[in-house]
């Protein structure tokens, strides 16, 4: 069965391995098999669950809907995000305005079919709105009943801690982050880590595997799998070409033998790795199989010993993406519309 951890500085305690359904639901999968994986997480233990109103253009929340509809509400942690534009694409449809968040937020609600979520995150930082417009709407939102507590996603160090500030002058609890973070991508270890720990914020980290490219599957001088995330513009081969490069493929094939060492698959190791960081309260995971769930929640509790550690940094030496400044550039400038 999988962990559980405190999120920020906080009483929540959420699943270790969280599901997330970025590109699943509602897009990669039908209805019925992303709901029978929902229940697959579920078996295996995994009792949170993170989506965002623009996935699949609202469908994703709603497929997540579905999916737990009826369940006991108390024994699990839905979180949703806000940012990115919905619906038609209007002026006011994108960015963390007032009126975006408080039209979102009810949106969300009703898709997922809850009075309230857990987490509610600003999916990035809003360079167009005021951050105490935004912060106070995040307060209002929390003082309804609609949001247990707040979190954000891909803000840099400086960013927390000016939120954080608000938050709490506001009344209200800032528990988290949610930024890219894998063996390949470490960007946040230089100055949002450390920030966050200050402040007591946690990381629920995306992309644990580096789109899949630490699973082993991409090999140098061959073709991208058919069928692979690399191959869906619609999703994730934006984000994986970074990684693409034959080198880094290279390395990745060096990490094999260090998983053999430890009894692990690739996809546990890249996930246990995460899960070293006590930053780090969950790593999210998704799923376009139920089975492909039963080998990732055995990552769970697994302790990684320092000989282990030393040989993932050696098989990597010189492919790791770990400069703090990439963590500036995350957020749009101007919002998208």
């Amino acid at each position: 069965m999988v962990n559980h951890r405190y999120l920020g500085n906080s009483g929540l305690k959420v699943s270790e391995i969280t599901y997330g359904n970025w590109v699943t639901h509602g897009s990669q999968v039908d209805d019925s098999a992303a709901i029978a994986t929902v229940h697959a997480a579920q078996d295996a233990g995994i009792t949170t669950f993170d989506t965002a109103d623009t996935y699949a253009n609202t469908a994703a929340e709603a497929v997540l809907g579905k999916a737990i509809a009826g369940q006991r509400r108390a024994s699990l942690e839905i979180f949703t995000k806000v940012y990115f534009p919905t619906g038609p694409g209007g002026p006011n449809d994108t960015g963390l305005s007032r009126k975006h968040i408080f039209e979102s937020i009810d949106g969300s609600l009703s898709r997922l079919g809850t009075d309230y979520v857990d987490l509610y995150q600003a999916h990035r930082f809003d360079y167009e709105t005021p951050l105490e417009e935004t912060m106070q709407a995040f307060a209002d939102v929390v003082r309804a009943g609609k949001a247990l507590y707040i979190g954000v996603s891909e803000w840099t160090a400086e960013q927390l801690r000016a939120g954080h500030a608000l938050a709490t002058d506001l009344g209200f609890q800032l528990i988290s982050n949610q930024p890219q973070y894998s063996m390949l991508w470490r960007v946040i270890e230089g100055k949002v880590v450390p920030t966050s720990e200050e402040l007591g914020i946690s990381q629920i980290v995306w992309s644990p595997m580096a789109q899949g490219v630490l699973s082993g599957k991409y090999l140098p001088g061959q073709p991208v799998p058919e069928g692979s995330r690399a191959t869906d513009e619609k999703s994730g081969a934006n984000f994986i070409k970074g990684f693409l490069r034959d080198e880094v493929l290279e390395a990745v094939q060096r990490l094999k033998p260090v998983a053999d060492a430890a009894g692990l698959t690739m996809p546990q190791l890249a996930i246990a790795w995460v899960l070293q960081n006590p930053n780090v309260a969950a790593a999210l995971v998704g799923a376009s199989r139920p089975e492909q769930l039963a080998d990732t929640v055995k990552a769970s509790g697994v302790t990684l010993d320092a000989d282990t550690l030393a040989a993932i940094d050696q098989a990597l030496s010189g492919v790791v993406f770990d400069d703090p400044s990439h963590t500036d550039g995350v957020s749009p400038k101007t919002r998208l519309v």
